[in-house]
């Protein structure tokens, strides 16, 4: 495999995880609420589901999806739903809570489950796997080289992500900042769903 083979698909990647979506959004605000340690589940989680689904999708298992419309129409019910019930959790919470009574971050296996009932994820790695199909040597070979350039780009940026969550934490100095943020993140990963039904 020659280099131009592995870097077309990685900035690719770079650039579908650095835009910003349901994934970001949520990353963002755990890093303003719960800091960097505490948010590595949730960053770890989403770069292996997005790894695994890029890996699957280059392997053909997101073919499945297309040729059942009733499993992709469970997946988006189900993925739109989820990013519901965070949304929700977002929008009601307050400012970072002092150390003895604070939430449980999202876990690495909801950012596993974040990008695996993600339509938009399955689009994404699937128009990966069909534009980089001639740069590797078989499905398993893509498999490979996808999961490895999403894992890692998403790794990246989402550690960019939780650094500006963190930033805007440092700026929040009263009740009603963290509610206009907490508002704002809310309403943009509500938003983020309406592609994953307009497509």
């Amino acid at each position: 495999m020659t280099n131009d083979a592995f870097v077309s698909p990685l900035l690719f990647a770079v650039v579908a995880t650095i835009t910003p979506g349901g994934a970001t959004t949520l990353v963002t605000a755990s890093g303003a609420h719960f800091g960097f340690r505490r948010s590595v589940p949730l960053i770890a989680g989403i770069a292996i589901g997005l790894a695994t689904l890029a890996a699957a999708a280059a392997a053909g298992l997101a073919g499945l999806l297309l040729a059942i419309p009733s499993l992709q129409l469970i997946v988006t019910l189900t993925g739109s739903a989820y990013l519901m019930r965070l949304a929700w959790r977002i929008g009601r919470s307050g400012p970072p809570s002092p150390p003895t009574n604070v939430p449980a971050p999202t876990s690495l296996i909801g950012g596993m489950g974040l990008l695996w009932l993600n339509p938009k994820g399955w689009t994404m790695t699937l128009g990966a796997a069909a534009s980089f199909t001639a740069v590797a040597g078989g499905p398993f070979h893509l498999a490979a080289l996808l999961g490895t350039v999403f894992g890692f780009a998403a790794a990246v940026s989402l550690t960019l992500w939780c650094a500006a969550g963190l930033l805007l934490a440092r700026m929040l100095r009263t009740n009603r900042h963290w509610r206009v943020l907490n508002t704002v993140l809310a309403l943009l990963l509500i938003a983020s769903i309406i592609p994953m039904w307009l497509g």
